[in-house]
């Protein structure tokens, strides 16, 4: 499930609504009201239900060959044990909207489309399908972990590319 070119996606488990509004998330680090989305490269971030914490890798151009030995692909997602009937179950809607209104945000590499005005999707939302089999179909490596955080520590003294998402959600640190 990923947007053609110009367009973008927003994913809820929400399937009804008919109108998106900025607004300043609760968890935001940016002080101004958006409507986020994300482009065809960030979707597979995204699927995932949403209160999801994950730890997501990759290689890059940086990447050292012992580094790429860490994945079995290039990319890799990776959630907590208690987050799998979650990832199994989760009714997940993506939202299609025109590129237009839409700017990238986050340096130095984007991580999200915003827009400042109001977007009305351009269709109903779209059933995503099985979480499981989209990173699979993607070949993305999905990992299990019965401790998130360790497996952040490592991807973050390596030289992989990385981000960690909804991580306050995630079992503390032992």
């Amino acid at each position: 499930m990923r947007p053609p070119a110009g367009q973008v996606l927003h994913f809820s488990e929400d399937p009804h609504i008919a109108r998106f509004e900025p607004h300043v998330a609760a968890t935001a680090r940016e002080p101004e009201p958006y409507v986020w989305a994300v482009d065809a490269g960030q979707a597979p971030s995204y699927w995932f239900p949403r209160d999801c914490p994950r730890v997501l890798a990759w290689t890059g151009p940086d990447t050292t060959d012992a580094d790429r030995r860490l994945l079995s692909a290039g990319r890799m997602h990776a959630v907590e044990y208690a987050w799998l009937h979650r990832m199994q179950t989760t009714r997940l809607y993506a939202y299609r909207f025109d590129a237009g209104p839409f700017r990238p945000m986050g340096t130095p590499r984007p991580h999200a489309m915003v827009a400042t005005e109001p977007v009305t999707p351009l269709g109903p939302p779209e059933p995503v399908g099985d979480l499981l089999a989209l990173h699979e179909d993607a070949g993305i490596e999905l990992r299990l972990v019965p401790d998130l955080w360790s497996l952040c520590d490592a991807i973050v003294a390596s030289s992989l590319q990385f981000s960690g998402i909804r991580l306050r959600n995630a079992d503390a640190r032992s």
